[in-house]
């Protein structure tokens, strides 16, 4: 039987959400990075012993509070995600863990069978966003998709679905009608 990914894809508000990252090296920055080029309001705390300059001068620029210590659960009280990036396997196992007892979603980095959720590829233009998974097995494929689909995907594609939305609007009948009507007028997106 051919392996397929039976991840369950969502986009998360992590503006309403607290996000906690444990640890302040590169794999935080490269997290942190990703997290807030998606979602540059998101609420994220973070907790390690030290802080690169890197990761310090990225979590100037979004809403991220740094807290100069080494973990302990008391840091997941209240948070809704968590992604532990520390380079000491100990303390990444003890995360899952604890989250995995507190039922928090947990990701810890690099290593799939700790992760409850993977990072994938994010293509987002306007209003559309396009998330990319290999189901933890090749990042480098999520991240040359991404570039694939910055590429063909129109830059006006925000002002197509603008469009669409106020046009929704004044589509009469009920909800198979609306859908009906919609599906007409766009199928030839994919021709």
């Amino acid at each position: 039987m051919e392996e397929r990914n039976n991840l369950y894809p969502i986009f998360l508000k992590t503006k309403e959400l607290e996000v906690l990252i444990v640890g302040g090296g590169f794999v935080a920055e490269e997290k942190l990075r990703f997290l807030l080029k998606s979602s540059p309001d998101a609420k994220v705390t973070m907790v390690a012993p030290f802080f690169r300059e890197e990761t310090i001068a990225i979590a100037q620029k979004g809403k991220v509070n740094r807290i100069i210590d080494s973990y302990s659960d008391t840091y997941l009280q209240g948070k809704h995600l968590v992604i532990a990036t520390t380079d000491v396997p100990e303390v990444n196992i003890q995360v899952y863990k604890d989250c995995r007892s507190q039922n928090k979603l947990v990701n810890v980095a690099d290593n799939p069978p700790y992760c409850d959720f993977y990072m994938g590829g994010i293509v987002t233009k306007g209003n559309v966003k396009v998330a990319i998974s290999t189901n933890g097995k090749s990042p480098t494929t999520a991240k040359r998709l991404r570039q694939f689909f910055e590429e063909v995907i129109p830059e006006d594609i925000n002002q197509l679905v603008q469009n669409l939305n106020s046009y929704r609007k004044t589509i009469k009948g009920n909800f198979e009608q609306k859908v009906e009507t919609l599906n007409k007028l766009t199928e030839s997106l994919v021709k």
